[in-house]
């Protein structure tokens, strides 16, 4: 029997395939009919243009059913989706090109699934295996270049079946989707829970408060980053009566503050449910549907899911192994023997502890790790200090060049606030040498496309702080 992940969410497909699957902001919608249809003929048409099992399908293009309809063909076809962020430049991509080696690369997918429909749909998938390749997804190159992690048929598919249990999704439920789709939050944490359950989608090609607060109004769950609860916070639309359905918030792809975790619980009067995730495994742990949701952990590893963390008891580098970790990097052999020890484990570079209960608390990555005088700071603990403290809404802590210390803790902080006061405040609640030496306010912390602060940035900006 064949193991393409299609087959799997195809099969999950409501009986009645006239049932909505994307519900649009101008309350148009397309069925799972007019989906599956597309699909079978975007599949032909990349078979007409020479694309085999294993051959690679890029694309870079704006949010639209038509990327979903692509990615779906590509499955079909037994070849590999390659999604590419619409922001990256002309010069980037040229560099995602050479190393996937695509077939076809697609930048305008309305005008694809629309010339793909004079072709003779594709009658069944082309057989896979749960190893066989489904996807790169090129991981977000802070340090380094990209490197293209290898998710298989078998990846997706047990994370998948693994979230829609544990969240508890069901044909009854209406996903709200503003998440961008060229990363795995949006592409396969979401999706593909809605597409399992044979569920609608409202779906919104970014996140607008407007459009969101209409949706909220029918939607069920809703899965965001942290950015999107903050700006709902910020408008005081949001109510807990302007989403009277709504059973379920989802956050990740970056760290919840627990003051907007709790800043949400009393305007909502629900508790977001944050999970951990990554490109190289789809989703780890999750927080419980029923039971406590923590402030600040990212719950318990999902089933199959074996979670150590490396250098033995307290906190340290988080390792994993399971169903959906991916297989290696793409083309890069000594790269992916780096990250993988000897027993299988997947090195994941996020700092972290499980505590006695099982629950897992991340404290950062691995590289952002401050080393101040031969002691080690983990700027998370530091973080959570300073955003309590007046005047400060958000900081990001960071390592720079110290000519006494090797480094320096600095704060870079959104907000506004006096530094002396803010540094002596921290005193009073850490140790000296955790203590930030500098505090920097600036109107915005630069974040890339998933939410995620980009420290490496701020290193960049602020590298001779300490050395004037």
């Amino acid at each position: 029997m064949s193991e393409n992940l299609f087959e799997l969410l195809a099969a999950r497909f409501p009986a009645d395939r006239s049932a909505p699957c994307f519900i649009l902001s101008d309350n148009s919608e397309i069925s799972y009919a007019g989906l599956e249809s597309a699909a079978a003929h975007v599949a032909a048409r990349l078979i007409a243009e020479g694309v085999r099992s294993g051959d690679r399908v890029a694309l870079q293009a704006e949010k639209s059913p038509e990327v979903i309809m692509v990615y779906l063909g590509v499955l079909m076809a037994g070849a590999v989706f390659v999604p590419l962020n619409a922001a990256y430049t002309k010069s980037e991509i040229a560099y995602f090109l050479e190393d996937a080696s695509p077939k076809v690369f697609i930048t305008d997918p309305p005008t694809f699934v629309r010339e793909a429909a004079g072709f003779e749909p594709l009658a069944h998938p082309v057989p896979r295996e749960a190893g066989d390749l489904a996807s790169l997804i090129y991981t977000s190159g802070t340090t380094g270049r990209s490197k293209g992690a290898m998710l298989s048929h078998g990846n997706l598919a047990e994370n998948a079946l693994a979230l829609q249990a544990a969240w508890g999704f069901s044909k009854d439920d209406v996903l709200l989707h503003a998440l961008p789709v060229f990363h795995v939050h949006g592409l396969f944490v979401a999706l593909h829970c809605a597409l399992l359950s044979g569920a609608p989608m409202i779906w919104l090609p970014k996140f607008t408060d407007a459009d969101v607060l209409v949706g909220l109004q029918r939607a069920t769950v809703m899965m965001g980053v942290p950015t999107f609860y903050t700006r709902l916070l910020a408008n005081p639309a949001f109510t807990k009566e302007s989403a009277p359905n709504v059973r379920l918030f989802i956050s990740g792809s970056a760290p919840l503050l627990p003051s907007t975790f709790a800043d949400f619980e009393q305007r909502s009067g629900q508790r977001i449910l944050e999970r951990y995730g990554m490109s190289e495994a789809v989703i780890i742990t999750t927080n419980p549907l029923q039971g406590d949701r923590i402030a600040g952990s990212v719950g318990f590893p999902l089933p199959g899911v074996e979670l150590r963390i490396g250098g033995g008891d307290g906190a340290g580098v988080i390792q994993i192994r399971g169903p959906s970790v991916f297989s290696a990097y793409w083309r890069m052999p000594e790269k992916t023997a780096e990250e993988f020890t000897a027993d299988g484990f997947f090195i994941t570079g996020d700092v972290g502890r499980v505590d006695a209960d099982g629950r897992v608390w991340i404290s950062g990555r691995a590289k952002d790790l401050i080393i101040s005088g031969g002691y080690n700071v983990y700027p998370k603990e530091v973080e959570l200090i300073l955003d309590e403290l007046p005047g400060v809404t958000e900081s990001a802590v960071i390592g720079l060049p110290h000519p006494d210390f090797g480094e320096g803790v600095a704060a870079i902080c959104t907000g506004q606030g006096d530094e002396t006061a803010i540094i002596a405040a921290a005193r009073q609640e850490l140790a000296a040498y955790k203590a930030p030496k500098r505090v920097i306010f600036v109107p915005d912390l630069p974040r890339n496309a998933m939410g995620k602060v980009q420290k490496n940035l701020l290193r960049q900006t602020y590298a001779t702080l300490f050395q004037s």
